[in-house]
């Protein structure tokens, strides 16, 4: 485990610094006191629903929660996974909600798992998790900015496509690309 980690600004990004003097990518950077996760990675699980987690991300969830993240369900059909600091704030935000989200709460808290990296960075998804997203051999991994999305490759590809085919959303129209 890493004991400690320094921070360091370059032309604008922040990098994570694990000594001894190991530079991580600014994949994930830090934003107030938030870990900022982008981007795609299309993983293989391997025979016992094991998810190698990509070394860009492996490192800091390492240096920063050690490694623990907590993983549930999403009604969009993927998995969430939380660093476990993140998990614990989204967590009180629903555990808050009003009682006529008392399936929500059950959707989101009664599925979650806490699960660890191992040893070579690989993550367990438990059969019930891994069925009730539908996933498969060929998964897709989304950096979702505080947490990640777990999605089945092909499911993933239909609803892109599928949302793709639609108009972009009201809140767009004042977006400037």
């Amino acid at each position: 485990m890493v004991k400690r980690v320094f921070f360091m600004r370059f032309a604008g990004l922040i990098f994570l610094i694990c000594p001894p003097h190991r530079l991580i990518t600014p994949v994930s950077f830090q934003k107030g006191s938030v870990l900022v996760f982008k981007g795609a990675s299309s993983i293989s699980l391997d025979a016992k629903g094991r998810l190698s987690m990509p070394t860009r991300y492996r490192d800091v969830l390492t240096a920063t929660n050690e490694g623990q993240l907590t993983v549930t369900r999403h009604p969009d059909g993927c998995l969430l996974l939380f660093p476990r600091a993140e998990w614990e704030r989204f967590s009180q935000r629903v555990t808050g909600l009003a009682m006529d989200a008392q399936w929500w709460k059950r959707i989101f808290l009664g599925s979650a798992m806490d699960v660890e990296l191992d040893g070579t960075g690989r993550v367990l998804v438990s059969p019930e998790l891994r069925e009730s997203a539908g996933l498969t051999k060929e998964v897709i991994l989304m950096g979702m900015g505080t947490h990640f999305e777990l999605w089945d490759k092909a499911i993933y590809q239909a609803k892109e496509a599928a949302a793709l085919k639609q108009q972009m959303p009201d809140v767009f129209k004042d977006f400037s690309f």
